[in-house]
C-alpha cells in the first residue's frame, strides 16, 4: 500500500471535495481520499493496481489537475 499527496490549486468548496473523493473512490486500488479545502491537497491511500499516474490522470480528467 502506498500514501501519496497531491497539490490541487482548483479545490475551491465542498463541491469540489465531493467530487475529487468520489472520482477517485471508484478506481480500483484506491482504499481511501481524502480531500482538504484549506490546504488544497489530496491524499490517497492505494495498491495495484491503482498507481500515482493513474490519480494523476483522473485528477486532469475531471478538472482538477495536480500541480508538483
Amino acid at each position: 500500500m502506498k500514501k501519496s499527496k497531491y497539490s490541487v490549486p482548483a479545490i475551491h468548496c465542498g463541491h469540489c471535495i465531493h467530487t475529487i473523493e468520489m472520482e477517485l473512490s471508484e478506481l480500483d486500488g484506491v482504499i481511501s481520499v481524502n480531500a482538504d479545502l484549506e490546504k488544497k491537497e489530496v491524499s490517497v491511500e492505494f495498491s495495484d493496481p491503482a498507481n500515482e499516474e493513474l490519480i494523476v490522470a483522473t485528477l486532469k480528467e475531471i478538472n482538477y489537475p495536480s500541480i508538483g
